[in-house]
């Protein structure tokens, strides 16, 4: 579904991925693990195309580094940035439509507004009032449910748990295990080991912009010398 060759990236002369490899099948979860400012979220906008990348990114078989962030959405890469884009001043309906792609209906994809409504209760409540007022995790919600109103392929999310209760966090955990059993691939950008272990089926573990362990969650797990020298604070 996507692969990932000697990726590099820069913010101006700093050198933030420094040849990134990885791959990720049809419907599997991939974990990125990793500190803070190794690279995790510069990988995902580089394939996104929101950082300029330097490298070979494939999706489904076709070159698409350099291709504009539009573009690449378009062609099925769903993504959900760390920061919870939502639009404040629009209610969650609007915000869930504005997930469709151009000439898309709500039925039409595998995610329509009902199906995020019947897994999320807490967002039909609050369905026509203002985006501003939903809490942290209901924002965090709404983010990944209007990515997937456009259907994609697969989906990038970054730090989906960050600041969530653990009961928001178990409903997050629970989307992620159902996306991956509608065929969606996703990669996983998460701070927090246990949650990604549970449900990932392969990790990566990123330091100083490169890939420095990739295996199962079990392989990890074993791997006490990887998680002091590049997971443990």
């Amino acid at each position: 579904m996507l692969d990932v060759t000697d990726l590099h990236a820069y913010y101006g002369k700093s050198h933030i991925l420094q040849g990134v490899n990885l791959n990720i099948k049809e419907g599997e979860i991939v974990a990125l693990l990793g500190r803070n400012g190794v690279g995790r979220s510069t990988t995902c906008k580089a394939v996104m195309g929101e950082v300029p990348p330097q490298g070979s990114v494939k999706f489904k078989g076709q070159e698409i580094a350099g291709k504009k962030a539009y573009e690449v959405a378009n062609l099925g890469i769903g993504y959900v940035p760390e920061n919870r884009d939502i639009f404040p001043g629009l209610t969650t309906r609007q915000n869930l439509i504005l997930g469709l792609k151009p000439g898309q209906k709500d039925s039409s994809g595998r995610w329509s507004m009902e199906n995020m409504f019947e897994m999320f209760s807490n967002l039909r409540e609050r369905a026509d009032v203002e985006a501003s007022v939903l809490s942290g995790g209901e924002q965090q919600m709404l983010t990944m449910c209007r990515t997937l109103m456009g259907d994609p392929d697969l989906i990038m999310i970054d730090e989906p748990t960050e600041g969530l209760s653990p009961q928001m966090t178990q409903k997050v955990a629970e989307l992620l295990q159902e996306i991956a059993k509608r065929g969606i691939s996703t990669l996983l950008v998460e701070q927090k080991l246990a949650i990604a272990l549970d449900i990932a089926h392969r990790v990566y573990v990123m330091g100083h912009g490169q890939v420095v362990f990739e295996g199962t969650p079990q392989d990890l797990r074993d791997r006490d010398d990887v998680r002091k020298e590049w997971l443990e604070v």
